[in-house]
């Protein structure tokens, strides 16, 4: 060991003459220069570190193979490194020697290139793990370039879903300036974008403006989907001087026939088929259809569409009620969302769990909707085969969503109306265990006692703690953190 690497890494203690590097660096102990067999050389700044073959070839199927084909560097037992700094060198051969190594967000991607480079499969997957719960906006673009140039197809593709997911905070940094075309390309084809179409056009407009890309936005603009803007965002869109000649001439003769529903299908149609897939301009993308702050995952917005089944409703709906921001008080609810018809409740807890209802009459303070039996001056229940309760989140138990249709007949049972609670979903006649689920009057607690009147899933007894802790992980130990309702 050298004076220079020893003032750069104090962790190595200096006795006599003998160099033993402390748990931590090398961990072995070296009191002889022969004990060590092949030297690695960082020309930064002309730091030597004395290693052996064996160890490097064991943890490197590059160093393995150098070794093998005896070149150069294996007949003069050294190699000089010109791209990676000391510093990276010294963790990465401490690892080769103890199997520990300290990641962090200076460094992970350092690592990564070097042991990309170097074939260390091993630290590959531990900063690629690393990047992965660890992105934020200032790195992910660069993780992405990198991810190309190294051929990182999994970590490639985490970045991808990383913007995607958060795509409208996203497009407001500074950081979404510095994709490239080819990115932007990847991540407009995606039919799954959760933000509002012509948001991500000025998004677009925004970037192609950029010093750097202003002669690339032609070549991303046709993946903007166009057809899906209203009346006044497409012409706020054809005063834009970026969108290229042809496709405002098209943009154009849409907008002229847009009126004429046969003439517009048969427009549409050979435009997609023209184009050969290359053009999304008119062709419509799935994305969110509501405003909700509850749910981020385009699966779970696609598993409502499913369970629901009544296109008019999930086109027109819009948010009737949001706890946070209206307050979090029963009488509130009941006056924002009382004879409303079709009515979709989601609820997110503290505890990140997501579940909810659906009912097809909704709630309402006519009697003569009420159950005969139950026309009391608070309320009643309502009948309704139509309704349905489910659950889209438990990280918890790491289920997917589920639907729990009513049992058979217990329709009558399928919702409750009263005036001095929140929804209340299935039955209240057990006393003892309640309805499926309830908010109380604070709109901030409630219970759940999931199979009092909707299905259970197979295998679960009713009655059990599993039955009470299905939905949101207990009985009634459950706090709410925003309670969303939505009607036409």
């Amino acid at each position: 060991m050298n004076n220079a690497l020893e003032k750069e890494f104090p962790d190595i203690k200096v006795k006599g003459n003998e160099k033993e590097p402390r748990v931590g660096a090398f961990e072995v102990t070296v009191n002889e220069e022969s004990y060590f067999d092949f030297e690695i050389i960082c020309e930064q700044n002309q730091i030597s570190f004395k290693t052996h073959k064996s160890i490097l070839s064991s943890r490197s199927q590059y160093f393995k193979s150098l070794f093998k084909s005896k070149m150069k560097e294996y007949q003069e037992n050294k190699m000089i490194l010109k791209d990676v700094s000391s510093s990276i060198l010294f963790s990465i051969l401490n690892y080769f020697y103890s199997g520990r190594i300290e990641i962090n967000l200076e460094n992970a991607i350092q690592i990564l290139i070097f042991s990309s480079k170097y074939l260390i499969d091993e630290l590959i997957e531990i900063c690629s793990n690393f990047i992965k719960n660890n992105f934020q906006f200032e790195t992910v673009v660069d993780v992405l370039k990198l991810s190309e140039s190294m051929n990182f197809n999994q970590l490639l593709d985490f970045c991808y879903q990383f913007i995607l997911d958060n795509f409208e905070e996203f497009i407001k940094t500074s950081f979404f300036l510095e994709l490239k075309e080819n990115h932007l390309n990847s991540i407009l084809s995606n039919d799954e974008i959760p933000i509002n179409e012509f948001e991500m056009f000025q998004a677009i407009i925004k970037w192609g403006k950029h010093e750097s890309n202003i002669n690339q936005v032609s070549k991303v603009i046709d993946k903007i989907r166009f057809i899906d803007f209203s009346k006044e965002e497409l012409e706020d869109s054809l005063k834009e001087d970026l969108i290229p000649k042809q496709i405002s001439e098209k943009l154009i003769q849409f907008k002229k026939i847009k009126k004429d529903k046969k003439e517009l299908k048969e427009f549409i149609e050979k435009e997609n088929q023209d184009q050969n897939g290359n053009s999304f301009i008119f062709r419509t993308r799935f994305r969110m259809e509501f405003n909700t702050t509850i749910i981020k995952s385009i699966e779970y917005v696609k598993k409502l569409k499913e369970w629901i089944n009544d296109g008019e409703f999930f086109s027109r709906m819009k948010l009737g009620f949001s706890a946070i921001q209206d307050g979090f008080d029963c009488k509130k609810w009941h006056s924002k969302c009382d004879n409303k018809g079709k009515t979709l409740v989601i609820i997110r807890t503290e505890d990140n769990f997501i579940f909810g209802g659906f009912t097809s009459i909704g709630f309402t303070n006519d009697r003569s909707k009420w159950r005969k039996k139950d026309r009391k001056d608070y309320g009643g229940y309502i009948i309704d085969p139509k309704a349905f309760i489910f659950s889209l989140r438990n990280d918890k138990d790491d289920r997917k969503p589920e639907k729990f249709s009513i049992q058979k007949g217990e329709e009558e049972f399928a919702i409750l109306y009263h005036g001095n609670l929140g929804p209340v979903f299935g039955s209240n006649q057990n006393p003892f265990e309640g309805p499926d689920f309830a908010l109380n009057s604070n709109l901030q607690s409630g219970y759940s006692n999931l199979g009092e009147t909707y299905n259970l899933p197979n295998g679960i007894e009713y009655g059990t703690n599993e039955t009470q802790n299905y939905l949101t992980g207990s009985y009634d130990k459950w706090e709410v953190d925003e309670l969303e309702t939505y009607f036409i």
